[in-house]
């Protein structure tokens, strides 16, 4: 199909895209990569009167460390994540997911805020910042305002961003010690979404035993979550296979599973529990 008649404006600063925003309210969306605002345009599920272009904001494009954290820009491209030498040392995890996402073309347009902001309940990153226990930075014409990752997910393709906000960056702080990351997903054959897709963030003592875990789950429920059952039966655990076993049959605890034409609810929690155990083990090798 044909997308309804809009206007288009490209925003050279955020100022410019807050107070545009703030001017056309519900009438306007927020265009960063556009691989999931376009194709809903073009099925009119999305039906904007203007389209604001936040993806030429010089300063929300950046990945760089302050201190004991990293922060990444939101209109920062999967594919910038992907290459980055900083984000391959200290914080593997990002690279990696982002190695799962779509295809080239996909990582080369696609920006990491979009797909937050999106929210879809199958999609890669949230489920990565949710086991980073990332901050997302909201900004509107009254400032800043931050919101835990695993709060910042609501309901299916929702989100806690208000009216008259834009998503501005992400923040985390980098692991330390021993620490071992992995993403791992069951891949959707004609979507490349996830199926079932997992996050671990691992902290080791020195005797190889879980001191922390950050565990993020996607594509098993209507919204990513984080996997707390499984972060509590980790704490203090060794890492063998009896543990890990224990531990990934929590996945999907208290969540109500999605069923679809691809997928039960009984096989998402079969493989959340088997795709769970599986990263945990991989981060776990892979801690030094």
């Amino acid at each position: 199909m044909i997308a309804n008649q809009f206007d288009y404006v490209a925003a050279k600063s955020l100022d410019e895209a807050l107070s545009l925003l703030g001017k056309h309210k519900g009438d306007a969306k927020l265009l960063a990569g556009g691989h999931s605002l376009i194709p809903a345009m073009k099925l009119r599920l999305a039906q904007p009167q203007v389209l604001i272009d936040i993806s030429r904001i010089k300063e929300l494009s950046y990945i760089r460390q302050e201190g004991s954290g990293i922060r990444i820009g939101a209109t920062t491209t999967h594919y910038q994540i992907e290459s980055s030498g900083l984000l391959g040392r200290v914080c593997p995890l990002l690279p990696e997911a982002s190695g799962h996402l779509g295809d080239v073309q996909v990582r080369n347009k696609g920006t990491i805020g979009g797909s937050l902001a999106h929210a879809d309940p199958a999609a890669d990153w949230p489920a990565v910042v949710i086991a980073l226990d990332a901050d997302i930075v909201l900004t509107s014409a009254k400032g800043d305002r931050t919101v835990k990752a695993d709060k910042f997910f609501t309901e299916l393709f929702a989100t806690a961003m208000q009216p008259g906000e834009i998503l501005r960056e992400i923040r985390f702080n980098t692991p330390t010690g021993r620490f071992g990351q992995c993403y791992l997903k069951f891949r959707h054959p004609a979507s490349g979404f996830a199926v079932v897709g997992v996050a671990v963030n691992l902290a080791l003592d020195g005797s190889g035993k879980c001191q922390s875990a950050g565990i993020g789950i996607t594509g098993a429920s209507p919204k990513p979550y984080r996997a707390t059952g499984v972060e509590n039966a980790l704490k203090g655990a060794a890492m063998d296979a009896k543990a890990l076993s224990a531990a990934a049959a929590h996945a999907t605890d208290g969540v109500d599973a999605n069923t679809d034409l691809f997928a039960s609810g009984e096989y998402r929690r079969h493989l959340a529990e088997v795709y769970t155990r599986r990263a945990i083990e991989t981060a776990a090798s892979r801690a030094k």
